[in-house]
């Protein structure tokens, strides 16, 4: 029996889950297996009404969870970032999700923005580290002078920084990032396994040759641990370099693994090349702790309630969510039945289909079963 959490959240959030719930239920009774599914009321909702992001009570309950399936946030009755920040970072670093994993996939019958190129060429994995960088949260604007305490607990350290500001310009703001060693060493060796899993070849993209001592301690440690691996082949890239890479030769990538901030804005881009939002699908991951699995859109609150979501995210999601408990053949199923749904015309208007939110859930998890 698993026990999965389920957040469904905001805006389209709820509709799409119970699409993904209906596939992983018909993968559970295809291969014998059970999952025990509760939902939490966290998001806008509870927000506007009580005040509460996430309780200590919430955490603590989640906690005793394998892997949480989540929707969407945000909406537009609360103010940009409080919503992502007291509900997704937070449960990222209270879990300690150190790795945000992210397919760039192509799959039969999806377009591609990327002229002459096809699925044998869009294969890749971005490990992203998901708890560092310039995401740590410490930063501050300043008039004059200003003198700040700002603290980082994580599992595998505290951090203290006392920052004493003067300045005559009218008014300056400033962010602080770190990368530690335990961070990017955990992070490293787990792109380490994947690729070894793979195609044996890893990908570290930074922007060293700047930020010479964040990025140059990240370099450092990439190449203390890939020293380890000897038929693992790695190489350095420069973040801008790989944004230009992956639309000229995406099929020179295998695994990439990446600090925070370029992981976020690199993802993107794949997200595209792999045919849209409505497929990129994410997980952040405690190899050892509780896991969260969600589509990278956002709640698209206009389309709520509509039938018209584009659920394949989600499922992929939730594919990646078998496949971390262990349930590997349900996972791959799943993720073939999403394309069999593409190659079968039956998705939604923004994959140039007419299916509705709903169709398109029910078509897969029947694919599931007799697949």
């Amino acid at each position: 029996m698993y026990r999965i959490a389920v957040i469904g959240g905001d805006g389209i959030g709820p509709e799409i889950v119970a699409e993904g719930k209906k596939v992983l239920e018909a993968a559970a009774d295809r291969f014998s297996f059970d999952i025990q599914w509760e939902d939490f009321d966290i998001g806008a909702e509870r927000y506007l009404e009580t005040g509460e992001l996430l309780t200590e009570e919430d955490l603590k309950e989640l906690a005793g969870f394998r892997a949480i399936y989540f929707g969407a946030v945000g909406d537009e009755r609360v103010k940009p970032g409080v919503l992502e920040k007291g509900i997704l970072l937070s449960l990222r670093f209270f879990f300690d999700q150190y790795v945000n994993l992210r397919p760039v996939r192509l799959l039969e019958g999806v377009t591609t923005p990327l002229a002459g190129k096809s699925p044998r060429d869009i294969d890749f994995v971005v490990v992203r580290e998901n708890t560092e960088d310039f995401y740590v949260g410490v930063g501050g604007r300043v008039r004059g002078r200003d003198r700040a305490t700002h603290e980082i607990v994580r599992t595998l350290y505290n951090i203290r920084f006392g920052i004493d500001c003067e300045s005559d310009a009218d008014e300056m703001a400033y962010q602080i990032g770190i990368i530690t060693r335990e961070g990017a060493k955990r992070v490293i060796t787990y792109a380490c396994n994947l690729a070894g899993k793979r195609r044996k070849k890893l990908t570290s993209v930074d922007k060293a040759n700047v930020m010479t001592d964040m990025y140059g301690l990240w370099r450092e440690v990439f190449s203390e641990v890939c020293g380890s691996y000897k038929d693992i082949e790695t190489e350095f890239a420069f973040v801008d370099a790989v944004t230009m890479w992956f639309v000229k030769n995406p099929e020179a990538f295998d695994v990439v693994v990446t600090p925070n901030m370029f992981g976020d804005i690199i993802t993107d881009l794949g997200a595209m090349i792999q045919g849209g939002l409505g497929l990129a699908a994410g997980g952040n991951i405690n190899p050892k702790g509780t896991s969260m699995f969600e589509p990278i859109h956002g709640s698209a609150p206009k389309y709520k309630g509509l039938n018209q979501a584009n659920p394949m995210a989600t499922i992929w999601a939730g594919s990646m969510l078998l496949d971390h408990i262990g349930e590997t053949e349900a996972a791959e199923k799943v993720l073939a039945a999403i394309g069999r749904s593409i190659r079968d015309g039956i998705v939604t208007k923004d994959m140039g289909g007419t299916s509705r939110t709903s169709d398109v859930g029910d078509y897969i998890a029947a694919l599931v079963k007799k697949m």
